[in-house]
């Protein structure tokens, strides 16, 4: 049987040529270094014009605020109902977040999953019209497949809730939910009058959201291993990506730029949460990271 073509939808080019170097590069490594981590949003499907986990929660309070207008009542919600990325700006992506958090309070972990679940299922992307799943990057999956091959371990490092990404994770990339690191929601674990524990999920969350600094103490503290490959778009991965690079193995250190407004959308990726002082383009030229051009780099870019 004919092996299948190594990364067949990356153009030919100095791109290509550094990934399939340092793929090659990677096998000499003993087996436990071999670990990816790959930023979300925007780096291994489309995040505009809006987050699909900001769909899911728009889509929420859409139903719920049906049976219970005052909802609407809060500038946050009704920023969100309303679409008015004006008034999210104002009022802070932070500030939104937690208020969108806060209509899951009170219900059990599994009955999240299987809302996340059930949302993926039905929705489609708002101006691409596919389904969500098909809006995942093709040639980041031929990149994930090739890392497996290799028994490379793959870890998701999202800005987004961790539980959210828990639920699709493994359908969506085949990255098991424990590979996942995210803004985490905070439990509490109660007991029912027959003494009975159960764990609720409440409005808080642990820490900030799990951008810049906070995405490198979360894969040390909640899984232990360093990255010698990381993936992101924005700002909010440079401390990943830099810490990719910072060993003494071979390591890569991927930035998708977001030039293609023919077959996705062009602009230049910034964090929700940080400020920034410098484009991460140019901090990524500046520090000798791989740019993968959208345009240019791929032959395409959604599964078929």
């Amino acid at each position: 049987m004919t092996p299948p073509a190594l990364l067949p939808s990356w153009h030919p080019g100095r791109t290509r040529d550094a990934v399939v170097a340092f793929l090659a590069a990677a096998e000499a490594l003993p087996v436990e270094a071999r670990v990816a981590a790959f930023d979300n949003d925007g780096t291994l499907w489309c995040e505009k014009p809006t987050y699909v986990q900001f769909d899911f929660f728009e889509d929420t309070l859409r139903r719920r605020a049906e049976s219970n207008p005052a909802l609407l009542e809060r500038p946050e919600l009704a920023a969100v109902l309303n679409l008015d990325m004006a008034a999210i700006g104002e009022l802070g992506m932070e500030r939104v977040a937690l208020a969108l958090v806060e209509l899951f309070a009170g219900i059990e972990p599994e009955v999240f999953t299987a809302a996340a679940r059930d949302f993926m299922a039905r929705v489609r992307h708002r101006t691409l019209g596919v389904p969500a799943p098909g809006t995942r990057y093709q040639p980041m999956l031929e990149l994930l497949d090739e890392l497996r091959r290799r028994d490379f371990t793959i870890y998701l490092v999202s800005g987004g809730g961790t539980e959210f990404l828990r639920a699709v994770s493994a359908d969506l990339y085949g990255v098991p939910p424990e590979c996942v690191v995210g803004t985490q929601v905070r439990y509490e674990l109660i007991r029912r009058p027959d003494g009975r524990p159960v764990l609720l999920r409440t409005g808080g969350v642990i820490g900030g959201a799990n951008e810049g600094e906070a995405k490198v103490t979360n894969i040390q503290s909640q899984l232990g291993r360093r990255p010698i490959l990381a993936a992101g778009n924005s700002a909010g991965d440079r401390e990943m990506l830099e810490w990719a690079l910072a060993g003494d193995r071979p390591g890569l250190a991927l930035l998708l730029h977001h030039d293609d407004r023919e077959r996705e959308f062009a602009y230049e990726s910034v964090s929700g949460t940080l400020k920034e002082q410098e484009p991460i383009t140019s901090v990524a030229d500046r520090l000798g990271w791989t740019v993968i051009s959208m345009a240019r780099d791929w032959s395409r870019v959604f599964p078929a």
